[in-house]
């Protein structure tokens, strides 16, 4: 008898990173949890850019911690441990074997795209027959009709934040941060708009610099770099912190 799959909750919040991006702001995405794995790695190659076919999953909790692998294309997304802010890591061996090639004059047997395309037992030739993620044009329409919509939101809600003003920072299932606004705008290698931010202490992860790009100037640890939806502009007064009393 097959196991029954059971899914708590329709929809999961995870943060998305990537192989060649490992250092860069991670991308949020929400996702159903009763699709199979097969459709979740689908619908990452709009977000990463890499293939469905030869892409790798691995789960990491909030404290950055490894959890397991996501490697039964036949189950759901939900019968795996994730959660909100979960994060989920992708490998793409197809883009890492291109890499090393680059990055290495020896001899190595390596099968062409074209080589590819012609072997009728792949990934990409079922999702091609059976019209599936990307090979589905409908489907992707709409999931392209979204992610417009998602931009358009983060835009307009980007545009109530100005620089210089003061905020509080409220991320999912973390305290609320009190901080100032220092940046406005897109990130180079990341989807959409973010908010550059120098906390009142050092509860960040930079000084304003992301991927040897700087965007603004603040102490080490101090920078941080959000969302517009998780931004609130207004009267906050700035926090004093006595760390030195602290162990």
């Amino acid at each position: 008898m097959e196991s029954i799959q059971v899914i708590t909750q329709d929809y999961v919040n995870v943060l998305i990173t990537t192989s060649d991006s490992e250092d860069g702001p991670p991308i949020e995405r929400r996702f159903k949890k009763e699709i199979s794995v097969l459709e979740f790695k689908t619908k990452l190659e709009l977000v990463t850019g890499g293939s469905a076919a030869t892409m790798k999953l691995k789960v990491f909790d909030k404290k950055n911690n490894f959890v397991c692998d996501i490697d039964n294309d036949n189950a759901l997304l939900g019968s795996y441990p994730i959660d909100d802010g979960t994060r989920i890591h992708v490998i793409d061996n197809f883009t890492m074997v291109k890499d090393f090639a680059a990055n290495d004059s020896g001899e190595r047997f390596q099968l062409s795209e074209e080589d590819y395309e012609k072997k009728g037992d792949t990934l990409r030739s079922f999702l091609q027959r059976n019209k599936l993620g990307k090979y589905n044009e409908e489907e992707m329409i709409k999931l392209k009709e979204q992610q417009q919509k998602e931009l358009e939101e983060e835009a307009n809600l980007a545009s109530k934040v100005l620089v210089g003003t003061r905020c509080e920072v409220r991320a999912p299932r973390q305290p609320a941060r009190r901080a100032t606004v220092r940046y406005n705008g897109p990130l180079e290698g990341a989807r959409g708009l973010w908010i550059g931010v120098q906390y009142d202490e050092p509860l960040g992860k930079n000084d304003g610099e992301v991927n040897g790009k700087r965007y603004f100037t603040c102490p080490p640890n101090y920078g941080g770099f959000v969302k517009p939806v998780y931004v609130t502009v207004g009267d906050f007064p700035e926090e004093k912190y006595d760390l030195e009393d602290e162990i």
